[in-house]
């Protein structure tokens, strides 16, 4: 708590305007003749112990009364005093309970509104002790006594409801590998992960030197693979019922909802000033969804409702020295639904059917996932069954942790991840079961004229589209000829021509590929046979044809597929047309499809890095 103790001739003050957390009063303007001021901040440490914090400023307060042989006493919120404020009830609370505490100590209080834009008027007395500031922090024992102590159970249930130590499971499998994180298991230091270089090699992302650390430059393939998971989330939701949304991305603090949420997330934000406003950028769209909802008419007919935003941009400010490549940023693109439930028993069904997409989406990336299931001991104890089930039909074993009591706005959450190259969980699909927010952003119902404030479910089907796709580039090291998905692909099949005759047949025969929706150029280069295949294997294309006197008179192609050869000893199949661009689209069936961000013809194309 930050404190300013002024010795006054006399202070007045009147509220002009209220702030969305501003208390309800009547007395709106007061005035004090011979008083010492007490300007105080309620800061965000108190709350480790603000009984302890607030008999400590007592204790100084009445120490400098006595001293001045003053009377009365003026205590008058100023959040200027501090960049780092406490929740705004738990402000109100110290400052009543300050009040409350002078008047015990025999002192006339007066008590200045908290949450308004107020104008004062004093006049300093101007002696030795009649501006002195205070700085007054929670003891340490006091911040123990106030922290719950948490503890955490951890064991694995497999799909047929056996419960296994955890430690039986602890190998070099994706699951056991997940395990060694959750568990604190000590592993090899590795180095910068494998996506770092081949999101710049393959002209995929970059860093951008000229913002923050964390914040990338989407280049064009890369942009097209962001943009084709974008779609891909859109179509996995839209049938499942959710309704797109978009929201800002900044947040003013004064609101005591939006204050009390992002204080749950830590010191990780991006917290500024715009006028006399503090804000924030958001770490998630659920701020502006829950605002929206704060403002609907919500009927239990129309419940479950599902809101669903591509966030593009959330912000956390992550340790500089862990921001890397894809895996950890500071701006990211987040597909984020909240799915607003009638009761509990509705959201577990939700919670199911949100945990099927994300194991759904790890399949239709490529990408391998492990899971492991959070909850409370009083969770637990009353579903302990319905988590069984969900295991049983995940089909795979998951991590189970316990905490013996909610720290969190959630009861129960299941996090999915891929492991990279080096072994390590990348974060990807959630679905978390809020019990907290729907009350804090007066989120409600009626029904037989009750208020019902109803669970929320958080769910990122995906995680966040840059996690995705490092997961994608860590996948390719298991793979003996690394390659994306057909699907994501920037470039799908590349035409080559032998010679420069046979350059008009070459562009004929890419044409009618690129007219049956597959992203399909033409290395119209200068450069030989052989360097023109190295370079399309070394861009990864799923397909290359090479048109030469044969093809040009047969009709026929002669194609090399990627994902069918071996190191050093590429696949080739000899195949009409019509059976190629049949082959794409089975293997692409269902996935969205975006048509080229780069020229059709590589002459054309510029080199980013």
């Amino acid at each position: 708590m930050r404190l300013l103790l002024i010795h006054t001739d006399f202070i007045e003050y009147e509220a002009k305007k209220r702030t969305s957390m501003a208390e309800e009063t009547d007395q709106l303007k007061d005035s004090q003749e011979e008083a010492l001021a007490v300007f105080s901040a309620v800061e965000a440490v108190d709350e480790d112990d603000l009984p302890g914090v607030v008999e400590q400023a007592l204790s100084e307060i009445g120490l400098v009364a006595d001293k001045l042989s003053v009377e009365n006493i003026v205590i008058y919120p100023y959040a200027h005093l501090s960049s780092d404020l406490s929740r705004p009830d738990a402000a109100v609370w110290a400052l009543k309970a300050m009040e409350e505490g002078l008047r015990e100590m025999g002192f006339a209080v007066k008590r200045a509104p908290f949450g308004w834009y107020k104008s004062f008027k004093m006049s300093c007395k101007g002696h030795p002790l009649s501006e002195l500031s205070k700085t007054i922090v929670p003891s340490e024992e006091g911040a123990k006594k106030e922290k719950k102590e948490i503890t955490h159970e951890f064991f694995v249930l497999t799909p047929d409801s056996a419960r296994h130590d955890a430690r039986e499971f602890l190998d070099d499998s994706p699951f056991g590998c997940l395990l060694k994180k959750e568990l604190g298991e000590a592993t090899p230091a590795g180095g910068e992960p494998l996506h770092v270089d081949l999101m710049r090699s393959k002209e995929l992302v970059d860093y951008e030197p000229v913002s923050d650390v964390g914040h990338l430059r989407w280049l064009p393939k890369g942009k097209l693979i962001r943009d084709l998971l974008a779609d891909y989330v859109l179509g996995l939701v839209l049938p499942y019922g959710a309704t797109p949304v978009e929201t800002p991305v900044m947040y003013d603090l004064g609101d005591q909802a939006i204050f009390e949420h992002a204080d749950k997330f830590g010191e990780r934000q991006y917290r500024f000033k715009s006028g006399n406003r503090n804000m924030m950028l958001r770490f998630a769209a659920c701020f502006g969804m829950f605002s929206i909802m704060r403002d609907m008419h919500i009927s239990p007919n129309t419940l479950p409702m599902k809101m669903y935003e591509l966030s593009t941009y959330s912000f956390r400010h992550e340790q500089k020295g862990e921001v890397i490549g894809l895996k950890r940023l500071r701006a990211f693109t987040m597909p984020d639904m909240h799915s607003l439930c009638t009761d509990m028993p509705e959201a577990l069904a939700c919670f199911e059917e949100q945990l099927a997409m994300g194991w759904k989406t790890g399949e239709d990336f490529g990408t391998k996932l492990v899971g492991v299931f959070r909850c409370t001991r009083d969770f637990w104890d009353e579903y302990a069954d319905w988590v069984k089930k969900i295991v049983a039909e995940s089909g795979v074993p998951m991590l189970i942790e316990i905490l013996s009591d909610r720290v969190h706005y959630w009861v129960a959450k299941v996090d999915l991840a891929a492991i990279d190259g080096q072994g390590r969980p990348i974060e990807n699909p959630t679905v978390q079961i809020d019990v907290e927010s729907s009350k804090r952003f007066d989120i409600k119902y009626h029904l037989d004229g009750e208020e019902v404030y109803p669970p929320i479910l958080h769910c990122s089907p995906t995680g966040s589209v840059e996690r995705v796709i490092c997961a994608i580039l860590e996948n390719t090291a298991h793979q003996e000829v690394p390659h994306l998905p057909t699907w994501l692909s920037p470039v799908q099949v590349r035409v080559i021509p032998v010679a420069e005759r046979h350059l008009s047949a070459a562009e004929a025969v890419a044409d009618r590929i690129r007219d049956a929706c597959i992203r399909t150029d033409v290395d119209d280069r200068e450069e030989s046979v052989g360097k023109k295949v190295r370079d399309a294997a070394m861009e990864w294309v799923p397909f290359v044809v090479v048109i030469g006197d044969a093809e040009k008179n047969s009709g026929t192609l002669t194609v090399t597929v990627r994902s069918k050869s071996k190191p050093n000893k590429p696949h080739k199949e000899t195949m009409t047309e019509d059976v190629l661009i049949d082959e794409i689209h089975d293997e692409t069936w269902g996935m969205p499809f975006r048509p080229l961000y780069t020229p059709a013809k590589l002459s054309k194309k510029a080199r980013y890095i």
